[in-house]
């Protein structure tokens, strides 16, 4: 077990020397840069564009230099925790982030929290009962939420709130309170706004969950190994929970590596759409504006926490399901 720790601690590093690589070029792919953007934009409103400014800019960011001598500089940055300076903002990328980044974790992590709170009872209930009235209405819930767009349930719980609670519509928090300091009622409001986003973006995942874990939990329950459990007289609840509902959570415990990235990137789509202040509309502003270090940084952290969300998700794994082997050839 620790060789083999040892051995994917050591993939990473590659691994994630590949992955920047990639996300730089990628973010290089549009032709010309944030100042070239700039000064399209500039033209199109009618307004001068000085040029002895652009090129001052454009040197003092580096970005008339080699590619390759820009990627060493944006890689030596990241190790020393210099995530760049975001050229629409005119702020360095560590504080441009971190109010959206604690808010992105805190909305992720409620709606993770609901999604396993939420998935788990109904998908044992459904795979225990199979054919039910509780199974059939649970699986038209579950559909039902497959097939609703986020988006447009998200309207109507804006609405929802807004009538029943007074909700402000939008936002994490009450329009007074954004700029303001951190304080009990300033966190206050932010429970208050966050039950809408965790619902909605929690909403698919759930049903998707619930679905997975009752087709997997089904498979289990009609093997050999359970019905010698029962033949033995082993009381039903233990049965359950010791051996197939085990192997069940294998995909769930698998899901790791791409759970931990989810939690900072946020739902795109959703945030636009109730104006959270998370780093999805960030993310897609920077693509959009050519703002390559705020949108490389955010690349990158997600790359980093998919490949650490991996490796949890292997040794999770391999202390879960005894019948995983680590080198394929081992003898049985």
């Amino acid at each position: 077990m620790l060789v083999y720790s040892i051995h994917r601690l050591l993939i990473m590093i590659p691994t994630l020397l590949a992955i920047s690589v990639i996300v730089f070029i990628i973010i290089q792919l549009p032709p010309g840069d944030y100042l070239s953007t700039y000064i399209a934009e500039l033209q199109s409103q009618g307004e001068a564009v000085n040029a002895d400014k652009i090129a001052f800019l454009r040197e003092q960011y580096g970005l008339d230099r080699p590619l390759i001598e820009q990627y060493f500089r944006w890689v030596f940055g990241l190790l020393q925790g210099d995530l760049g300076y975001s050229f629409e903002f005119n702020l360095p990328v560590n504080q441009v982030i971190g109010d959206r980044m604690l808010l992105t974790f805190l909305v992720s992590f409620a709606t993770v929290l609901f999604t396993y709170i939420v998935a788990f009872p109904i998908g044992v209930y459904s795979a225990t009962h199979q054919y039910s009235w509780g199974d059939y209405g649970l699986t038209f819930l579950g559909f039902l939420g497959l097939a609703t767009p986020s988006f447009l349930l998200a309207l109507v719980l804006l609405y929802f709130a807004n009538v029943m609670f007074g909700t402000s519509i939008g936002g994490l928090m009450d329009p007074e309170l954004i700029d303001q300091p951190w304080s009990w009622e300033k966190l206050l409001s932010v429970l208050e706004h966050l039950w809408v986003p965790v619902v909605v973006i929690g909403t698919s995942g759930t049903a998707a969950m619930v679905r997975r874990l009752r087709a997997n939990l089904l498979d289990e329950l009609q093997k050999q190994y359970v019905v010698t459990g029962r033949a033995k007289g082993l009381p039903p609840g233990r049965l359950l929970l010791k051996y197939p509902l085990r192997m069940a959570l294998n995909p769930f415990i698998a899901d790791i590596g791409t759970l931990l990235p989810a939690m900072l990137s946020g739902a795109a789509i959703v945030s636009v759409v109730l104006s959270l202040p998370t780093n999805g509309p960030m993310l897609l502003s920077a693509l959009r504006s050519q703002d390559m270090y705020l949108a490389g940084s955010f690349l990158m952290i997600e790359a980093c926490l998919i490949v650490v969300g991996v490796f949890v998700s292997d040794m999770a794994l391999a202390v879960l399901d005894p019948r995983i082997r680590f080198h394929g050839g081992q003898a049985r």
